[in-house]
């Protein structure tokens, strides 16, 4: 019998390559194969130079490897390479589907390690030089997505918290703000948007909760929403808000 190799679940960033973790660089650089995420950039995969590479991207909206299949490949490269990666945009702990590949790797016994990675709010509020918590206005921040799996209703309610981040928050921003502003949040409630965040085509703006209400224009790659009293800009604070 052969024996199984180790999977470790590592977590990319937010995008910049010089954003991993020296852990996950490390397993990078050593790793027989790496199944990554369509948001991996190509910096990040000459990282492990090495390794056969094996895209199992999924991206919103376009034809992507079922989760099943991806579980499913990840258990078959376990019984045939010693070092497997993982490498997930963000941390794999939010919002990266760990759940499922942790499942389906402990159900065949397979050895497998987490390796945390910068989740995108927080590279978003170092990007905008924006703090996602301010002492005596804002003290609690939810992080929450509109997408549901295929067969899950959706989950109208939204997070009673001061600072509100919507991951993949393109195409649902814009009710996210109807619902905010019909539960009585005021209209120029600060909101800022980041668009590909740490990377060469980053894009900022910033908007008020009625701006929001009316859309976003398409992006051109993962968008992330940041609403809340503690988005304001400072008094002497140069205002960032730029297109790629």
């Amino acid at each position: 019998m052969s024996v199984l190799g180790k999977v470790y679940l590592v977590g990319a960033g937010p995008g910049a390559a010089d954003l991993i973790t020296v852990r996950g660089a490390r397993l990078l650089e050593q790793a027989d194969v790496v199944l990554y995420d369509a948001l991996v950039t190509p910096a990040m995969l000459a990282l492990c130079a090495r390794a056969e590479k094996i895209s199992v991207g999924k991206r919103s909206g376009q034809r992507s490897t079922a989760q099943a299949l991806i579980n499913q490949q990840l258990v078959d490269c376990a019984r045939k390479y010693q070092l497997v990666v993982r490498l997930k945009g963000g941390d794999p702990m939010l919002f990266g589907r760990a759940d499922e590949e942790l499942r389906a790797l402990e159900a065949e016994g397979i050895e497998v390690e987490v390796v945390p990675g910068i989740t995108t709010a927080v590279a978003a509020a170092a990007a905008t030089r924006q703090p996602l918590t301010k002492r005596g206005l804002a003290r609690s921040v939810a992080f929450f997505t509109s997408s549901t799996a295929p067969d899950e209703p959706d989950h109208p309610a939204l997070p009673e918290t001061d600072t509100l981040v919507q991951y993949m928050g393109g195409r649902e921003a814009a009710a996210t703000a109807e619902r905010l502003l019909a539960e009585g949040r005021r209209p120029d409630l600060p909101v800022v948007v980041v668009e590909n965040c740490t990377r060469e085509d980053e894009r900022i703006l910033r908007l008020t909760l009625t701006d929001l209400a009316r859309g976003l224009e398409p992006g051109h790659g993962p968008v992330l929403v940041m609403m809340g009293e503690a988005l304001a800009m400072r008094e002497h604070q140069r205002d960032d808000s730029r297109a790629g």
